[in-house]
């Protein structure tokens, strides 16, 4: 699979009439790109994303058909895509630990040339912002991210995390403080290393 554009087009300005499940081919080409990036915000390495893309859009062929609300179609996926990369990670985890031997081997270096992709990522402003959500723990980043990249409304970041609608207000109101501390802190470090 190629990667996307770097401009995510916003899934919500088609959304499907209400009651209506759109048909899976309508779906993959409608968040796709959203669900790529979900899955490099989650920390999928570049070499297995395309196949964690793929896993995520066989769960929804598969499932498509129970969806109850295809209002909350965004939501949905967006549970979906986090409980696959949560087992692809487990799995990765896996993996590594069985492979420790392997692990301390030096790997012969591959060259490819950079994507526009890549060269976006290099941006002093994405640097930052990588930077200052790390700082953030993994609730207060997700939440974050669904709030202020992907635009979920709160009551779509509650059924997305299966959580109480009070508590995703509530981890939002943390998470932004906590974000807003870190990049204050992170501004004034880098006031004090210049010249």
């Amino acid at each position: 699979m190629a990667e996307p554009t770097v401009a995510v087009a916003n899934p919500q300005q088609d959304a499907p009439q209400p009651g209506l499940v759109p048909p899976f081919l309508e779906v993959y080409a409608r968040y796709f790109d959203f669900v790529w990036a979900t899955c490099r915000r989650m920390g999928v390495e570049r070499e297995s994303i395309d196949d964690v893309v793929q896993e995520i859009f066989l769960v929804i062929h598969q499932r498509l058909h129970t969806l109850a609300q295809p209002n909350s179609l965004q939501s949905w996926i967006y549970g979906i895509a986090r409980r696959t990369v949560s087992n692809h990670r487990r799995a990765v985890r896996y993996k590594n630990a069985s492979a420790v031997k392997l692990a301390n081997e030096a790997l012969p270096f591959e060259f490819r040339p950079q994507t526009p992709q890549d060269l976006s990522e290099q941006n002093d402003q994405v640097k930052l912002l990588e930077a200052v959500l790390s700082e953030l723990s993994e609730m207060q980043r997700e939440v974050f991210i669904l709030a202020e990249i992907e635009e979920f409304s709160a009551p779509e970041i509650a059924t997305a995390l299966e959580i109480p609608l009070n508590t995703a207000y509530s981890r939002l109101r943390v998470a932004r403080q906590a974000f807003e501390a870190a990049l204050t802190r992170r501004e004034a470090d880098a006031r004090v290393k210049k010249p």
